[in-house]
């Protein structure tokens, strides 16, 4: 998951702490936000990602700093250890402009449009032509010809979007998914290419950003259109269709809306979130720890619920996007706190103020 963001700040973390990941220098789980240590003081952050158990924060300076489970050499310190507190990960000579943390592996790009990658290359998601299982320094992407100008990390999977607007995609996650739902049709390549394939489908649009779920991908075009592709399980990729899995993008109905265009566009693991024009939030997909912000669920049809028991989904997922109404902004000097579950600190069902005494200043650029 990642937020992007330019101001003077403090970075603060809270949830769950099992492998150090919020760079508190102790595992203890936090349901308030508190003051990271480490490197990170106050200063400019410029972009912040989270993977399955460490952190990734990017600085003004291009600076990248890490914490949390390190197994796999997903923090690119050279080393297997875990790390408590925020570090410093060595880029010699090399800024970074943007940072986006899978399960256990993590996509760097730098400001010259280069893709590095480390950690577990179990499912070929680091991109690189090598057989290796992991790497625990950061990597160059070589096959990918022209700049980068995004990267994002879905569970098992990667994806970059091109000075161009081109989309690639690689790493393994989502084949067996897919071989699954589309047999006995084959399964397309950049579902099963371990370096980056061209994602077939996007050919007529010009994108300039992507974003990752744990089984879906996500892509947003220069004329403000969404485009999803992947897992379909829990409503998450579109409205106009039952399928459990769309192996080419599909365009999203902007009725929804009220047609405006999408600006910027989020994922969770199972749910997405997106801005339009006007500074309106949508959110649709998986529901059931609050994550959508809303406290009812609406627009599923009895077809579409009936889908929804026939791909054994137990939880509540609305497929159609639907306004969230944000409560708190930058003006108050306070930050929306949604979804729950799992993650502690995260409670409710719809967006809440939380503290100003606990909360780091939220620009409204955040979403």
């Amino acid at each position: 998951m990642d937020t992007s963001l330019l101001t003077e700040i403090c970075v603060y973390t809270w949830g769950t702490n099992s492998y150090w990941q919020l760079g508190q220098g102790h595992v203890e789980d936090l349901s308030v936000p508190r003051l990271a240590d480490g490197a990170l003081q106050m200063g400019t952050v410029r972009q912040l990602s989270g993977g399955g158990g460490h952190s990734a924060v990017v600085s003004e300076k291009g600076e990248l700093l890490v914490c949390g489970q390190n197994h796999r050499g997903q923090l690119g310190l050279g080393h297997c250890l875990e790390v408590t507190t925020f570090q410093l990960c060595p880029l010699i000579g090399q800024r970074v402009a943007h940072v986006s943390c899978g399960w256990d592996f993590t996509l760097v790009l730098t400001d010259h449009g280069q893709v590095l990658t480390c950690g577990s290359n179990a499912y070929g998601q680091l991109g690189v032509s090598e057989p290796i299982p992991h790497s625990v320094v950061l990597l160059p992407i070589q096959s990918v010809r022209e700049p980068v100008i995004r990267v994002a990390a879905g569970l098992r999977h990667s994806l970059t979007v091109t000075a161009t607007g081109s989309v690639y995609q690689w790493g393994m996650g989502l084949s067996g998914q897919a071989k699954r739902a589309l047999s006995p049709q084959p399964v397309p390549k950049h579902f099963t290419s371990k370096v980056p394939c061209l994602v077939p489908g996007l050919e007529q649009v010009i994108s300039h950003s992507v974003a990752a779920g744990s089984a879906h991908s996500v892509s947003l075009t220069a004329e403000g259109d969404v485009f999803l592709w992947g897992s379909n399980k829990h409503g998450q990729l579109t409205s106009s269709s039952t399928d459990s899995f769309l192996p080419r993008p599909v365009l999203l109905d902007r009725s929804p809306l009220g047609g405006e265009k999408v600006t910027h566009v989020h994922s969770g693991w199972t749910h997405l979130v997106a801005q339009t024009e006007s500074g309106r939030v949508f959110t649709w997909g998986r529901g059931n720890y609050g994550q959508l912000g809303r406290t009812e669920l609406t627009n599923q049809s009895a077809d579409q619920q009936s889908s929804s028991a026939l791909r054994g989904a137990a939880s509540q997922w609305t497929c159609v996007p639907a306004e969230v109404k944000i409560l708190c902004g930058a003006s108050q000097g306070v930050a929306c706190s949604l979804g729950g579950g799992t993650n502690m600190g995260c409670a409710g069902t719809v967006p809440r103020q939380m503290s100003a005494n606990h909360s780091p200043f939220l620009p409204s650029g955040l979403l």
